[in-house]
């Protein structure tokens, strides 16, 4: 572990990303032409005090999840994401599982008026845009596919009617990816933990159907719109591990209505809220 050697790679990496690069608006008084830190904090979700501190060269160890989220903060590409990891004294994890590429980061900030996200094939949200935590709520730990059927709650964001439909579209995106995978040892173990928590998955999952999620229509229950009925999209990348996930409003339909609303709502609402929801799959 070098924090020391860190920081000033941390240091050179932002001054190197300009505000519109990352979908941040730039003043006409800024005073260094990469970002600020308190911007790189704001992406990667830490304290601006946090921050300074890693670039600084001092504090604690930055957690593996701090530092993927500093990796997609900065645009690393796959050589600079496995070198923080290094300088961090972390083994970086293979390059699907939290390193996204910079193409497709660059088409989420573009987004900026429509609810995004990027998610592994797993369904574990890596990051989401400012409206997609507005409609969905934060990310919520780990793989949604697991909560979906380990955790009842889970399923408030979908009408009652809707969850035998998204459970079994679910099942059969999960098999496909699983082949993809060669099998691998989290996919394998994700089965064998749904087989044994939920006897709904085992009979979806016995049954063999499979389908690759690509698109579909949704309706998603949020607490101050009310039910928004609005197109599900997913764009891949080129292994198929990671899929840019983006929602749109049909023409002419009270979704419209509601997304614009929902630009004003934001994320304020969340504050307030004692247990945040979890995010959609």
């Amino acid at each position: 572990m070098n924090l020391a050697e860190l920081g000033l790679f941390l240091q050179s990496r932002r001054a190197r990303i300009t505000p519109a690069e990352v979908g941040l608006v730039s003043g006409p008084r800024r005073r260094v032409p990469g970002l600020r830190r308190d911007e790189v904090a704001q992406l990667a979700g830490a304290s601006v005090d946090y921050y300074i501190e890693l670039e600084r060269g001092r504090g604690a160890q930055p957690s593996a999840q701090m530092l993927a989220a500093l990796g997609r903060a900065l645009r690393l590409d796959a050589d600079e994401h496995e070198h923080l990891f290094r300088l961090a004294g972390r083994p970086a994890p293979p390059a699907h599982v939290s390193h996204v590429p910079p193409a497709m980061l660059a088409l989420l900030d573009r987004l900026a008026t429509t609810p995004a996200r990027i998610i592994t094939d797993l369904h574990e949200t890596l990051v989401q845009n400012r409206l997609a935590t507005a409609l969905l709520g934060p990310p919520g730990r780990g793989s949604f596919l697991l909560r979906w059927f380990e955790e009842p709650g889970t399923r408030d964001v979908y009408p009652a009617d809707d969850h035998p439909h998204h459970s079994k579209v679910l099942v059969q995106d999960l098999r496909a990816a699983v082949a993809r995978r060669g099998h691998d040892e989290p996919s394998r173990e994700m089965i064998a933990r749904l087989r044994e928590a939920s006897d709904e998955f085992a009979a979806l999952w016995d049954t063999g159907d499979v389908a690759v999620r690509r698109g579909e229509r949704k309706r998603i229950v949020h607490a101050e719109l009310g039910v928004v009925e609005i197109h599900c999209q997913n764009l891949f990348s080129e292994d198929g591990r990671q899929r840019l996930q983006f929602f749109t409003a049909p023409p002419g339909s009270p979704a419209v209505g509601q997304l614009e609303l929902l630009g004003v709502i934001g994320v304020q609402d969340l504050v307030e809220r004692p247990e945040p929801r979890s995010t959609v799959g």
